[in-house]
């Protein structure tokens, strides 16, 4: 059949799954929103209030759903807008296709109206990004990038389209996707024997997990070689519910404002089996003296990743589900009592810890765990706020903390909770944001109430930027140069004028009644939390130091 190239764009999307894309229309892309009028009933668009808001939505959407996320975009300042959106997900991982359309290609490299080399652009925060100017090319390259987004290790792909490309004609053939294989052919035998080899001669192992395990959607396997090895578990902010949080060899976060147990264990084990990590700075300290009395082992999707900033003695590269499950074919059961003990004794002794006579961030992530007895979707932007809902969220499942881990987006969290809460409309969707965060997006709550989607908008309101002040009074002699928010912003205001329900909590007595009215209204909610400007996240790890010196507030007396 004869179609546009604009059509063409549709029928592929339907192709590959697509149910839902984020955007926002301009010019350049006008035959491709004319293509979506077509196909309303078939493919649901959801606009956005900003680029940005686009593709942070369509990554919290890849997120928990596991397909692909799709935002598009006009051409220049349409496209360079989702640039932050779109490193967010290269740096996470998150399977996306940006589509974007720009000048005719006559015009290309001409400076022509709101032209820009947006491939260019994003050629190092995409997997791989493409520029289509012939449409008999356009569904081939469609479809190949849904396959490089979405297989090995998943990522951003970008397909840049001239706009006289979407108005050509061209035959259409449809075709089914080819189906995603796991990538089980790097696999070697001997590095499996390896790993084996090493966890039958640990007598103090901790198995340490990344986002590689939720991705890889390896949560079976993981539960078995953990029974099987008989180690405590520590996990990256990326990995929380790919654990049950719940479980009592669970020992937290490691890292910078990872747990004392965790960190101090991890300096202390003899093995490290770390899978479906990449060892970022903030989770190794010091690299140097990251676990230098261990030997390591490193299961990852990307060789890329093995010994690029912690150098290992056993590595084996494949998907982290298939890897789990050939070493759990080899292992028998270990035992390791005397190191368990010694561990959960660790545990029981440093508890997280924080101030009962205010309200505070951790108190409402705890009594928000209660309430939703640990089955919502909490997504968060970056700061102190993200770090307590890492630490006092309960994380049973996976898929259920959706955050900017990498890039560490300020802004990222509205959009990828709406987002999330479309792709799984059946869970309460709720949003962690500090004010200073929230005032980047939170024109996205419009995006929630014009649909009518029920999140939950949680603002911890510090009247400060929390997590740069941190370290102002903690490194910088307390100098809080622009960090103090000094305004007369009313988010309760503001919230309702965009259409939203609205509550301000300033006590503890409050937080119950107000949280359980947020659930149960199922309507676009924002809730104002006023706390202390000089609250803190425990444990820390200074920048440079090694994460044995990890310390809390009652170690600074």
């Amino acid at each position: 059949m004869q179609l546009t190239g604009a059509q063409i764009i549709m029928e592929c999307l339907l192709e590959q799954g697509v149910d839902t894309v984020f955007g926002y229309p301009g010019g350049k892309i006008l035959n491709v929103y004319d293509a979506l009028y077509q196909y309303k009933d078939q493919i649901k668009h959801i606009l956005t209030s900003h680029e940005q808001g686009a593709s942070h939505a369509a990554d919290g959407y890849a997120r928990v759903t596991g397909k692909v996320g799709v935002c598009m975009a006009t051409s220049g300042p349409g496209a360079t807008n989702l640039v932050t959106g779109i490193a967010t997900a290269y740096l996470d991982s998150v399977p996306m296709v940006a589509i974007t359309c720009n000048v005719p290609v006559p015009l290309l490299g001409k400076d022509s109206f709101q032209e820009v080399d947006i491939a260019g652009i994003t050629m190092p925060v995409t997997k791989h990004n493409f520029i289509v100017k012939d449409v008999s090319k356009l569904a081939d390259t469609i479809r190949r990038a849904f396959r490089i987004a979405g297989t090995g290790r998943p990522g951003p792909v970008l397909i840049d389209i001239p706009n006289n490309v979407t108005e050509a004609h061209c035959p259409f053939a449809p075709e089914k996707p080819e189906k995603t294989e796991r990538i089980t052919d790097t696999i070697d035998d001997k590095t499996v024997e390896c790993a084996i080899k090493e966890i039958r001669a640990a007598k103090k192992p901790v198995i340490f997990i990344g986002g590689g395990v939720i991705i890889s959607e390896a949560g079976k396997e993981l539960e078995e070689f953990v029974r099987k090895t008989d180690a405590p578990v520590a996990d990256t902010l990326m990995a929380k519910g790919a654990y049950d949080g719940t479980k009592e060899n669970y020992i937290g976060m490691l890292g910078m404002h990872g747990t004392k147990t965790a960190n101090l264990s991890v300096a202390e084990c003899d093995l490290l089996i770390a899978i479906g990590v990449r060892f970022s700075d903030r989770v190794t300290g010091n690299a140097k003296r990251f676990a230098h009395r261990s030997r390591i082992i490193h299961v990852d999707i990307d060789a890329a990743e093995v010994n690029k900033n912690i150098p290992v003695d056993c590595s084996i590269v494949g998907d982290c589900r298939e890897v789990l499950k050939r070493i759990n074919q080899g292992l028998e059961n270990q035992y390791h009592k005397e190191w368990m003990d010694k561990v959960m004794a660790r545990k029981q002794a440093n508890p997280l810890k924080y101030r009962t006579d205010i309200l505070t961030g951790p108190y409402i992530m705890e009594r928000l765990y209660e309430l939703t007895k640990g089955d919502a979707v909490i997504t968060t932007d970056v700061g102190q706020h993200q770090m307590w809902a890492s630490q006092f969220y309960q994380y049973k499942y996976p898929k259920s903390f959706i955050t900017s881990g990498g890039m560490g987006t300020m802004g990222y969290g509205l959009g990828a909770c709406i987002g999330a809460k479309i792709g799984k409309p059946e869970k309460t969707v709720i949003n962690i944001a500090g004010d200073g965060c929230f005032r980047m997006n939170m024109n996205e709550l419009a995006t929630a109430t014009r649909y009518d989607i029920p999140i939950i908008q949680i603002v911890f309101n510090n009247h400060v930027l929390g997590m740069v002040r941190q370290w102002q009074t903690l490194f910088f002699e307390k100098r809080y140069s622009h960090t103090v928010l000094e305004d007369k912003v009313d988010f309760v205001k503001v919230a309702e004028g965009l259409g939203a329900k609205a509550f301000r909590m300033t006590k503890t007595e409050e937080t119950d009644d107000i949280l359980k009215q947020a659930i149960r209204l199922n309507e676009p909610v924002l809730i104002d939390c006023i706390i202390h400007n000089d609250e803190k996240v425990w444990p820390m790890v200074a920048p440079g130091a090694a994460i044995e010196e990890v310390f809390s507030e009652e170690d600074l007396v």
